[in-house]
């Protein structure tokens, strides 16, 4: 689930930025305090001294957040997008009788091959976000993401976790994989797409056979950049697989170094 914060953040640069009319009476000294003014706003009450804010806007919008926060960190789960369709087909599926607010109109929802092709579209549910983290890990505030890969964070959470302190420079915290629940019925209700954000209570791979046409699982396979980034400084959790292997493995760093930022 995405926080309103990123749609909030959005709301206020359009209010005063060129074009606005209030553009020319808000200086930039300003408008950098009411960006950072709506984070105190929002987490006011809250005591905590690190806040996680979910949205996958922020990989495009890292300039304005590093600016106002120059030890932010964003973390970012990566999956094969051939199965982030498979996932939404899924649901489209499991919701046969409700017309789902994914898809604009009759012509999108028509064919897995119009509805799968809407969702990746550059501003939508999975294009959008594709693009934006591309963004990100060729920006200049590369150093700044860690890349975690969803296969691997389910295979083996409590390493993919320990990484994931010693990048965020955090004192780890104690996880309980085995009972892990999170579901926004209402939220879900809304989009006419019953159990979208629901998860299992243990972290574990759920292996299964794509209900996707074998060709359009394997154009959509074939773009999980993350894998193979030369001249990105990002960091990465990813699964490797060397040639002639039969299992992908993680490439670990030594107790001494930080993650490695090679493929």
């Amino acid at each position: 689930m995405s926080s309103p914060v990123s749609n909030l953040f959005e709301g206020i640069l359009n209010q005063v930025s060129a074009g606005a009319e209030i553009s020319t009476m808000v200086s930039q000294e300003q408008r950098a305090r009411l960006l950072r003014g709506l984070f105190d706003s929002y987490y006011a009450g809250h005591d905590n001294e690190v806040i996680f804010d979910t949205s996958r806007a922020w990989t495009a919008n890292l300039p304005a957040l590093m600016t106002l926060f120059p030890d932010a960190k964003v973390i970012c789960c990566v999956r094969d997008v051939a199965w982030v369709m498979d996932s939404l087909e899924r649901q489209f599926r499991n919701n046969a009788f409700e017309n789902t607010r994914l898809f604009n109109n009759p012509a999108e929802r028509s064919t897995v091959y119009t509805r799968v092709e809407a969702l990746a579209g550059a501003n939508r549910l999975v294009g959008y976000p594709w693009h934006a983290l591309r963004e990100a890990c060729y920006s200049e505030y590369a150093k700044r993401l860690i890349l975690i890969e969803y296969d691997l964070l389910t295979a083996r959470p409590a390493e993919v976790f320990k990484l994931l302190y010693e990048f965020l420079e955090e004192a780890p915290f104690e996880h309980d994989f085995d009972n892990v629940e999170y579901d926004a019925p209402q939220f879900d209700a809304q989009l006419g797409l019953d159990g979208l954000h629901r998860v299992h209570r243990k972290v574990e791979p759920r292996p299964r056979k794509t209900v996707l046409p074998p060709d359009l699982f394997e154009r959509y396979a074939k773009i999980a950049f993350w894998r193979n980034m030369p001249g990105s400084e990002a960091f990465k959790i990813v699964a490797q697989q060397a040639e002639g292997d039969a299992a992908a493995e993680q490439t670990m760093p030594s107790p001494t170094q930080k993650l490695d930022t090679d493929s």
